[in-house]
């Protein structure tokens, strides 16, 4: 008889408990099917909480349970109904184990007419709770996979043209809250390829890939935000002043950038320009400012305008950073 498995729950967000659970079941199983519920305690979608769960173990079966039962109780009332609901999903399938860490484990195996097979329900082997991330992501760090723990980073890009003050604005955001940064990737590329004053075509390609390698290795380290000094769409800026056009792979990586971060801040050019030896003049900046705005509405991307000095900057992001909610549909106040 073939051995299936079942498990549910939120996963609100996924952790380390949850992955022992499944990959206790993966070894007593011949097949695991996770179902994954619909709910009000996060604002992150189910199908990403769903995604999460399907690229650590692409051979599980994922269930999306849009309208299913939200909340665990002991109420008999709510158990019938997630029983029923439950038995629905799976049109007549025999479940033979069911896994689960938490006590409707009981009532959800009989129903199932299945083994309860209850996983570190006392949470010794994994000492760790969905509510604990939830309330601290980076202080449980440890017990959060790299895939998971990259949706729980809210992730604030600044863009505009040369001496905007992207740089400073985005090393002073990350020492205010504690957390880690990326810097432009480009400018150090840029410092030790250039000739007299250029890049080919190519090293466009490669300065985008470089850039989200150096995202990826802060992200992973970051508290709450992850503040990053320019991205892809201006790289993509430059190749085209350089160049008249843009590289292919440059091109698609800028196309992405929209949905990459959950907030764009433009650097005014309202500040006094710095004229060092890498940059090509005052006038330069302000055309090129004007490039960037007329790309962004381009593309759709909202943006928010930072003008003054640093802390007249900073006062704004903060201002933001209070309100905002990732995944949430909020963005009325916030254009600049």
């Amino acid at each position: 008889m073939k051995r299936l498995g079942l498990t549910l729950g939120k996963f609100a967000p996924l952790h380390k408990g949850h992955q022992f659970m499944i990959e206790t079941a993966l070894q007593e199983v011949d097949e695991l099917i996770v179902v994954i519920y619909e709910t009000t305690v996060t604002p992150i979608p189910l199908h990403i909480r769903a995604n999460w769960i399907r690229k650590l173990y692409p051979m599980v079966r994922v269930i999306e349970a849009w309208d299913g039962p939200d909340g665990y109780s002991n109420d008999r009332k709510h158990e019938i109904r997630e029983e029923k609901y439950i038995l629905g999903l799976l049109k007549g399938e025999q479940v033979t184990h069911f896994y689960s860490s938490e006590f409707y484990g009981e009532h959800m195996s009989v129903a199932l007419g299945a083994v309860d097979r209850r996983v570190d329900e006392a949470r010794e082997q994994v000492p760790i709770s969905a509510t604990m991330v939830r309330a601290d992501p980076y202080k449980y760090r440890r017990f959060i996979s790299d895939v998971v723990y990259r949706g729980l980073i809210t992730k604030v890009v600044f863009v505009g043209a040369m001496s905007t003050g992207k740089s400073t604005i985005t090393e002073a955001l990350a020492r205010r809250y504690r957390t880690t940064f990326a810097s432009e990737y480009g400018r150090d590329y840029w410092t030790e390829h250039q000739e007299d004053r250029r890049i080919s075509l190519e090293a466009f390609d490669e300065i985008a890939l470089g850039h989200i390698e150096r995202e990826e290795q802060a992200l992973l380290e970051a508290n709450r935000y992850l503040f990053v000094d320019t991205n892809a769409i201006t790289t993509y800026m430059f190749a085209l002043d350089y160049h008249g056009r843009a590289p292919e792979c440059l091109s698609r990586i800028a196309l992405e950038n929209a949905q990459r971060y959950d907030l764009f801040f433009l650097c005014d050019d309202d500040i006094p320009y710095e004229d060092t030896w890498d940059r090509s003049g005052d006038q330069k900046r302000h055309i090129f400012h004007k490039q960037i705005i007329a790309d962004l509405k381009e593309r759709r991307i909202p943006y928010i305008v930072l003008r003054g000095n640093l802390e007249e900057r900073m006062h704004k992001v903060s201002e933001v950073l209070t309100k905002f909610e990732p995944y949430q549909n909020y963005f009325g106040e916030l254009h600049g």
